[in-house]
């Protein structure tokens, strides 16, 4: 039975986050597991030894005060996360997604996923998380390591979710964007979707890689367009999102044309972030 791991921390990408899982474990029969991590470098404030500074006595009030003042806010932590996991789930029964459970962790998102993935089949969360802002958030943050360790597809949402027609697959030859096609081939998610094919670099290579998996797609049922341009691999790729109308970008996280400049180190957020369509990643 296929299972989805679906990241949460109430942030605004909540709501999107629920719609992308609601709509993949309705077309992959999914069965959805929950995951709110409480951060405990997030949520544990320093306590110091004030004793030298103040005298035996005081120091030692202000730390016991500390040590009450860290129990109740982790108490309230444990608290919301379990009022948010309810939440969750009565948002997605809203969306037809029943039987989903949900689990509270101490620790670091990515570990966390790392310690679950092996029975799931694909892991959703939010571009940026509660305390992003505009800038940098800590689900964003954590993005580019959960997808560098993942062994699973990630699935990324924007922060809006519109129902999913069709989309974009960027294909550089290279082996994780053989799994991408690999995986539309083999599991229901993408299958019955329109989907356009794009290379980034010139003719040569990408020619064959890409004529090849258009194949492999079209055998398979896929009604399949693809392009080969010229040009920095973002500017390319984006723009044959909007061109197509997509609602999905494919990708592999690492490959070895220029397609890999835009999944590492802080590339990763800035081009989460300039994405307007949610955005499944192969490492």
């Amino acid at each position: 039975m296929n299972k989805i791991l679906t990241c949460t921390d109430g942030s605004r990408y909540a709501a999107s986050v629920y719609a992308l899982t609601a709509w993949a474990a309705a077309r992959s029969s999914a069965t959805v597991h929950l995951l709110h991590v409480i951060d405990a470098h997030r949520e544990k404030a320093e306590i110091v030894d004030l004793s030298g500074n103040f005298g035996f006595d005081l120091g030692e009030k202000f730390l016991g005060e500390l040590v009450s003042l860290e129990e109740s806010k982790a108490r309230l932590a444990r608290e919301r996360g379990a009022a948010l996991l309810e939440a969750a789930k009565r948002h997605l029964a809203s969306l037809g997604i029943t039987g989903v459970v949900g689990e509270q962790q101490h620790g670091e998102l990515v570990e966390s996923v790392i310690r679950m993935e092996a029975d799931v089949d694909l892991v959703v969360l939010g571009c940026r998380g509660e305390s992003a802002g505009q800038a940098k958030g800590h689900l964003g943050a954590n993005l580019e390591r959960v997808v560098r360790e993942s062994i699973r597809p990630v699935l990324v949402a924007d922060q809006e979710f519109r129902p999913i027609q069709r989309f974009v697959l960027a294909h550089d030859g290279g082996p994780s964007a053989e799994r991408a096609v690999d995986f539309a081939l083999a599991h229901p998610l993408l299958r019955g979707l329109e989907c356009h094919l794009v290379y980034a670099g010139g003719e040569g290579k990408g020619k064959a890689s890409l004529e090849l998996a258009a194949a492999r797609l079209h055998e398979a049922g896929y009604v399949v367009t693809s392009e080969i341009a010229e040009g920095h691999a973002e500017k390319i790729i984006a723009e044959a999102v909007d061109r197509v109308s997509a609602q999905l970008l494919v990708m592999g996280a690492y490959g070895h044309s220029r397609i890999r400049e835009l999944l590492v180190g802080s590339t990763t957020t800035a081009m989460l972030r300039a994405s307007r369509v949610p955005v499944l990643m192969f490492r």
